[in-house]
């Protein structure tokens, strides 16, 4: 469980910190609240960036008190209008325990599997981008081609497999599978899907994955620098406070009001 620096909605965004990491909570009434409004402000970031606007795409939160179910937006919310009360509680079988809204049932099939293999993480987050599924139809990794690439070139996976929609949880499991350990995954000729142990972390590295993706479709040919090069960068960028930060820098610049989501 973690606490962050900028929980506090009418107190504003709070002043960061380089490299502070997120603080242990032992509180799970707190947890739930912060993951909530994180997962609130993800939605609003990926609406900022024009992310999801025919619906395409999900960000969980797991539950502290049930880590089995978890939390996204209810059906047919705007990511861009996204508020904590229009989250939705998931069980395992997929059935909507909290909240009036409906689902999206892609996001229960992708999001329950990848949660229970993967007890770190606290949220998986996917949308469908311009350049993220551009990439992941070349169905190969990212290089060291960009400064934010080495966050990834050594934490990546691919999901090699041609289902362009997940219709069932058996889907989500392959997923889950081809994901292992890694940060980020390319679903192929779908997008891309990060993990995370926050909310805001996996938030922060999907948005720089895109950035990532941008690079190498702009510039198929570029090249490369060497793994030793691309491992003293990644020693820096591969640190998880990089993802809370990256969420911290996008919340300020397109959620300005914090407390918008409450």
């Amino acid at each position: 469980m973690t606490n962050h620096p900028a929980f506090d909605p009418s107190a504003g965004y709070q002043p960061m910190v380089r490299g502070e990491r997120p603080q242990a909570s032992s509180a799970p009434e707190q947890e739930l609240a912060m993951r909530q409004w994180q997962c609130a402000i993800g939605y609003r970031i990926f609406g900022g960036l024009r992310w999801g606007q025919m619906g395409d795409g999900h960000i969980s939160a797991r539950d502290p008190f049930d880590p089995d179910h978890f939390w996204i937006l209810g059906f047919g919310v705007p990511f861009k209008e996204a508020t904590i009360d229009a989250l939705v509680k998931v069980s395992p079988e997929g059935d909507v325990v909290e909240g009036s809204l409906g689902i999206n049932r892609a996001a229960y099939y992708i999001h329950s599997p990848i949660l229970a293999a993967r007890p770190d993480a606290v949220c998986a987050a996917h949308t469908h981008t311009p350049y993220g599924t551009a990439f992941s139809a070349l169905v190969e990794p990212f290089r060291a081609v960009s400064q934010e690439s080495a966050a990834f070139v050594f934490n990546q996976s691919i999901f090699d497999d041609e289902e362009l929609d997940i219709y069932d949880t058996d889907g989500g499991d392959r997923i889950g599978r081809a994901l292992g350990s890694t940060r980020l995954c390319f679903l192929r000729n779908h997008g891309l899907l990060t993990v995370g142990a926050t909310v805001a972390e996996a938030v922060g590295f999907f948005v720089m994955a895109e950035r990532v993706a941008e690079v190498h479709i702009k510039a198929p040919q570029a090249k490369a620098i060497s793994d030793e090069g691309a491992k003293k960068v990644g020693h820096i960028l591969d640190d998880p406070w990089v993802g809370n930060a990256n969420f911290e820098w996008l919340a300020r610049d397109l959620v300005p009001d914090p407390s918008v989501v409450h």
